[in-house]
């Protein structure tokens, strides 16, 4: 296949009070050394990369223009929150985080990739074609298509980082909101085949359906009026300690306190609570709101952030290693992706399709297809 002179990008940049989504051109060169060239055909749209594509963006006041090949949308950005975008302006940023496709030219140290269908992680994988190192990206099994590997990064790695990071730490359960989404889905089927005692939050009777048909015993439904008492009676039975939040807001010291009950319901009565620590990762801003901690969870508790990059780095290789051959031998299974939609670049920019893909609903997942 002939290297394009150019590939197309999907770019946000934010000017002053004003955030712009584009299409814009790249050249491609000949690659040397490792390098690969790989035409990318598909890219999943996660809640991660959507930090990046809107910020904080009011999508309320999207504007479209450009042509029907390079259409253009424009966002305001409320007024308290341009601080938090200040190292942004005047910068074209490269979105997508992970994505798959073939590889259609090699370095002289990168042959044996020629022709192959590899998964990449790691930014601008909304784009017709990206440029890799060799070692950044996973060779899919044979006879797996670019779908199957289009996210074979961001949710499988977070999935099994948790329960890596449960091991690592010495807890004997994890709790998990969310867990109808794909992520959910991928970190159900691990535990069941880990043995691994695991909470499923959810807000919806379908939802909780979606886990009981992945052999998840314990779900709370945060819509239930005894969701509180579901969810420490869940706790005291798998003596979970640990818990991993998709939302935030409230929803984060509610799982806190319901580790606490759980583990002073039979215990004597002490002012500071009990002595375990209690751990909350929020990975996930679902709820914009801050979030918030009861007074009544006692002294011996945390409450931060997780970003599956820092645990690869704190894992060391090894553990890198056997995860992403994890990914890749159960690509299919374990690690499988449903979408909902899929869309081109041109469709991804699309006001009605990013509204959708915006409110990063539950079960809906877009799929973007750089070379429809």
């Amino acid at each position: 296949m002939t290297i394009p002179a150019n590939a197309l990008e999907l770019r946000s940049k934010i000017a002053d009070s004003t955030l712009t989504l584009s299409l814009e051109p790249v050249s491609l060169e000949e690659p040397g050394g490792d390098q690969v060239i790989v035409a990318m055909e598909a890219a999943p749209i996660n809640p991660s990369d959507l930090g990046l594509l809107l910020g904080p963006a009011d999508v309320s006041t999207m504007k479209s223009s450009g042509s029907a090949d390079r259409p253009v949308l424009t966002f305001a950005i409320p007024e308290q929150a341009l601080p938090t975008v200040a190292a942004r302006q005047g910068e074209s940023m490269p979105v997508g985080n992970e994505g798959a496709g073939k590889v259609i030219a090699a370095g002289p140290d990168a042959q044996h990739l020629m022709g192959r269908t590899v998964a990449l992680f790691g930014g601008s994988t909304y784009a017709t074609h990206r440029v890799a190192r060799a070692k950044d990206v996973l060779p899919l099994p044979e006879g797996a298509s670019a779908r199957d590997g289009a996210a074979a990064f961001v949710n499988p790695l977070t999935a099994l980082s948790m329960v890596e990071t449960m091991r690592m730490e010495g807890h004997k359960a994890l709790i998990h909101t969310a867990a109808a989404s794909n992520l959910g889905q991928m970190l159900a089927r691990i535990c069941r085949d880990d043995n691994v005692p695991l909470i499923g939050v959810v807000r919806s009777d379908e939802q909780a359906a979606i886990l009981r048909d992945l052999d998840v015993k314990y779900i709370a439904d945060s819509s239930k009026d005894d969701f509180r008492k579901t969810l420490a009676d869940a706790c005291a039975l798998v003596d979970a300690t640990l818990a991993f939040d998709a939302v935030g807001g409230s929803l984060s010291g509610e799982l806190v306190a319901a580790m606490e009950t759980a583990l002073t319901r039979d215990e004597p009565y002490n002012r500071y609570g009990s002595p375990r620590h209690k751990q909350v990762y929020v990975y996930g801003m679902l709820d914009r709101s801050p979030v918030q901690v009861p007074r009544s969870v006692g002294m011996s508790w945390s409450v931060s952030g997780y970003l599956l990059p820092h645990f690869l780095a704190k894992a060391g290789p090894e553990v890198n290693k056997a995860m992403r051959e994890r990914v890749a031998a159960e690509l299919t299974t374990t690690f499988a992706s449903h979408f909902t939609s899929e869309v081109s670049l041109t469709e991804a920019l699309d006001p009605d399709n990013l509204r959708a893909y915006a409110k990063m609903a539950t079960g809906e997942k877009y799929l973007i297809v750089p070379q429809g």
